[in-house]
This record gives structure tokens, C-alpha cells and sequence, in this order.
């Protein structure tokens, strides 16, 4: 079975020379790109299996790169992982919201940037999960039909809000979320979810989850995550 071909962007040869090598070594199929418009162009006609994606691109930068692949129906679906610089939270945030799947900031150990690649490709095969379908993750089972947690086998009172959120954040377990990435996937059931109202939720759900809630991460600066899975 071929590894999954993996398309990098950077303007640093040293960063593209440990990337491709890391990369290579565990198998996968590395192409190396040097510019924004060189990438998009490529990703036109042979579309990867997934882009690390530099933001600070000469020309045509990584942001905008991002934005011209998600708004392509044909290219929407392949996952980004971001390389950033320290700092950069503004920049992770609009990145994330604009459907980045995953940031790695630099300087990064070659051992965490292979484990978020495979963690991101394993997710992607993963992404015909049903939004019905009962998730089992740690000591917790989440029932979307029935509308019911349990931790440990004991049952969990959630108000409306508080099990979708917790849903939302359990079937992705890894994945950042921004607070507006939370508010829009919570709208529209006529419950008000603004971005501020989503650090209360968090609080509440922790609390009412227990020791559980500790697999509910704050991230610094972007928002908040599942706990992975080891």
C-alpha cells in the first residue's frame, strides 16, 4: 500500500531538507514547493493527500494559499497543517476558521511534525464518521440519539448546548477549535451562542464532567480541543 503523498511550502531550503527527510523515512511521498503560486498550481492537476503549508511565503502567501483551496469545491477536502513562527496566534486563529485542519509552530522537533501528519491522515479517513453514530472515547460514551453521556457508566445531565458542544469537540478528538468555529457549528437551533458564552459553556461542561473534563484542552490563544487518544 503506497503512503500518502504530501505536498511542502516553505521558502527555507533548510526547513524543506528536515521536513522531506523526516517525512521520507517514514515512507511518505514528499514534493517540496517554494513559492505560493507554484503550489496552487501543482495542486490543480495531481491534488495531494495532504499540504504542510508555510505562512510566511514570498508573493503569494499561505494564507491566501489556504483560502483559494478551500473555496475550490475539487480541493476543499485535502488537509493543511500550517507551519507558523512564534507569536503568530492571530495569524492560527484565521487559519483555522478559514479550515485548516492543524498548526505546527516553529522551531518543531521532527518527531511531533511526523506525529501530527500521521494523526492528520488518520483523521481524514475517518471523516465519513455519522453524526449519529454512538463515539467511545476514554472512560465516556456519547449517544447522539438519545441525547446522553456516561462516564464510567454513570449518566451525565447536559443542558441542549452543553452535549452539542461536547459532541462536536469528541468527534474530532485532536482537532483545534476556534470560538467561532464553536458559535457556528452550535447555531442555528434558536439558542443564543455567542464567542464569550463558549468559555462558560467549556467551565460548566468540565465541572459537570468531572475528572473527564480534564480531556476538554484550552488552547492558548486559538480556542479549545479533545484530547487525543494515545
Amino acid at each position: 500500500m503506497n503512503k500518502a503523498k504530501i505536498f511542502v511550502v516553505d521558502d527555507e531550503e533548510d526547513i524543506l531538507d528536515l521536513v522531506e527527510y523526516n517525512l521520507q523515512k517514514e515512507g511518505y511521498r514528499v514534493s517540496r514547493f517554494t513559492s505560493g503560486e507554484d503550489i496552487l498550481n501543482k495542486t490543480q492537476h495531481d491534488p495531494p493527500d495532504l499540504i504542510l503549508l508555510d505562512l510566511m511565503l514570498p508573493g503569494l502567501d499561505g494564507m491566501e494559499v489556504c483560502r483559494i483551496l478551500k473555496r475550490n469545491p475539487n480541493l476543499a477536502s485535502i488537509p493543511i497543517i500550517m507551519l507558523t513562527a512564534k507569536g503568530e496566534e492571530s495569524d492560527i486563529v484565521t487559519g483555522l476558521e478559514m479550515g485548516a485542519d492543524d498548526y505546527i509552530p516553529k522551531p518543531f522537533s521532527p518527531k511531533v511534525l511526523v506525529a501530527r501528519v500521521r494523526t492528520v491522515l488518520r483523521r481524514q479517513s475517518k471523516n465519513n464518521l455519522s453524526d449519529q453514530e454512538v463515539l467511545h472515547v476514554f472512560n465516556m460514551k456519547i449517544h447522539p440519539g438519545r441525547h446522553e453521556v456516561l462516564v464510567d457508566d454513570y449518566n451525565i445531565e447536559l443542558t441542549y448546548t452543553e452535549f452539542r458542544l461536547l459532541h462536536f469537540l469528541a468527534q474530532r478528538p485532536g482537532w483545534v477549535f476556534t470560538r467561532y468555529q464553536i458559535v457556528d457549528a452550535l447555531k442555528g437551533e434558536d439558542y443564543p451562542v455567542t464567542e464569550r458564552s463558549v468559555d462558560v459553556q467549556i467551565v460548566g461542561l468540565r465541572k459537570k464532567l468531572g475528572k473527564a473534563g480534564k480531556n476538554i484542552e484550552t488552547v492558548r490563544g486559538v480556542g479549545y480541543r479533545f484530547k487525543e487518544e494515545k
